[in-house]
């Protein structure tokens, strides 16, 4: 009758030897079944010796060969789970990638998160994560704290990006000039080794935002200085000297969106709206007005 309480191994033994007993399996046996040491051997032994061929008895020196294998054997894994455990113990406090294989349906799922601790059973551990339990065999990634928060800031980077209009042309320095001066001024602070966590494609529109607002900010420039450049006393304007730029300058505020017209300031408005009227009341027309949206 079998004994239930021998550990189950893959050999059998026929004329009082072990006929498919492989080394290398038995070191993968020895991994995946708890307790398999040299106490299975012996268990093997007993059962080789009780049933070989009296006719043709093992030899010692076999025995030992078996018994010196099968040690080997023990201190390989003894060290395997020592290393193991070793390792599992450094994990805590670090944030891991768990990678599972669904037995049923063949998908894979993955969890990440911080190691609040490691428990031990069988010469195994397991790593409790969120108040669950994983196997250490299951990790496929330990990553390093900087680095989870370096990439969600890089995360929190691109979407902002991507939240700006795709057409450089529906661009409004009011709506959106701060804030790609500000992302650009970030990104440039970045490490370098930050800044490679960043695909090309969002480098490269994060510079064409930045050259178009530096346009819209250069001619916003012109418009101030050339107001800056006319007379202070409007009855010193004139219809052949200023009239011309005048107009460009009530043309060039129109064309504004309204986000933009709130940044110009009062001061330039009332200027040109001062302008505006005298160039009117020269040409004996209705005054314009100068509109905010």
């Amino acid at each position: 009758m079998a004994d239930n309480n021998i550990n189950p191994v893959s050999a059998v033994i026929k004329d009082g030897k072990v006929e498919n007993l492989d080394t290398k399996k038995a070191s993968k046996d020895m991994n995946s079944a708890a307790g398999y040491d040299k106490d299975s051997f012996l268990k093997i032994l007993v059962a080789q010796m009780k049933y070989q061929d009296p006719m043709e008895p093992t030899s010692n020196t076999e025995y030992i060969s078996q018994y010196a294998t099968f040690t080997q054997v023990e201190q390989l894994t003894n060290m395997a789970n020592a290393m193991s455990l070793s390792r599992a113990s450094e994990m805590v406090g670090k944030t891991v990638t768990i990678r599972q294989v669904n037995a049923d349906t063949g998908k894979t799922s993955e969890v990440q998160g911080l190691v609040d601790m490691v428990t031990y059973s069988g010469n195994k551990a397991y790593l409790t994560i969120n108040g669950n339990s994983y196997s250490i065999d299951d990790v496929v990634e330990v990553i390093n704290s900087d680095y989870i928060e370096e990439r969600k800031l890089v995360e929190d980077f691109i979407n902002n990006l991507d939240k700006l209009p795709a057409n450089l042309d529906k661009l409004s320095l009011g709506e959106h000039g701060s804030t790609i001066l500000t992302m650009y001024d970030y990104y440039d602070n970045l490490s370098e080794k930050t800044k490679t966590l960043i695909d090309k494609d969002h480098v490269t529109a994060l510079n064409q935002y930045k050259s178009r607002i530096d346009v819209l900010n250069a001619a916003m420039g012109d418009f101030e200085k050339s107001i800056e450049n006319l007379p202070n006393d409007p009855e010193k304007i004139t219809l052949e000297e200023h009239g011309e730029t005048i107009d460009k300058l009530f043309e060039y505020y129109g064309a504004l969106d309204s986000a933009t017209k709130q940044v110009v300031e009062d001061d330039y408005k009332e200027a040109l709206l001062g302008y505006v009227n005298r160039i009117d009341d020269l040409r004996g027309n209705t005054h314009r007005t100068l509109l905010n949206k």
